[in-house]
């Protein structure tokens, strides 16, 4: 199947159609805030933006402003072209556990070192993701980890009949 038809934009808005491939990353000054089991599990104005095109947003966080007492090894490893190798873990606190529910880049590829020393999220995994105070919805499916804002618009990867996208 190929891609949707681009959509008319309004002011403020982006489409994930004009992100480009390799993903562009770029510097994120607004608050960005990741909430499981009664906690505040990452708190930042210091993310990295990562846009690729078709998928909603990604942000990483330094580690930093992560609380890694809650992040446990997973044992899942993936690729990706633009990145290198995936290392993922478990958020867990008290008896509520989030399985693979974040990712890291251990060594990024040269052209995606602004990753490194930082942690993704996805936000169907979470009990809530805010940017710049508003809360966000997940990209479809359960493969990709995209944040989706009122001002990001799809089509979006991920959902049924999209993958060949």
């Amino acid at each position: 199947m190929p891609s949707p038809d681009p959509v008319r934009l309004s002011l403020g808005e982006e489409s994930v159609w004009d992100y480009p491939r390799p993903p562009r990353m770029v510097p994120f000054g607004k608050r960005i805030l990741v909430f499981f089991g009664g906690q505040v599990i990452a708190d930042t104005r210091r993310a990295i933006k990562v846009m690729e095109t078709s998928h909603p947003p990604t942000y990483y966080i330094p580690l930093e402003d992560v609380k890694t007492e809650f992040l446990v090894e997973s044992s899942r490893t993936s690729i990706c072209e633009w990145k290198g190798g995936a290392r993922y873990y478990h958020v867990r606190v008290g008896d509520r556990e989030a399985l693979d529910a974040a990712w890291h880049y251990p060594r990024p590829k040269p052209a995606s070192k602004a990753i490194a020393g930082h942690v993704a999220f996805y936000p169907q995994k979470m009990d809530e993701c805010t940017v710049g105070g508003e809360k966000v919805a997940s990209q479809p499916g359960s493969f990709y980890g995209g944040w989706i804002t009122r001002e990001i618009v799809g089509p979006f990867k991920g959902g049924q009949g999209t993958l060949s996208w």
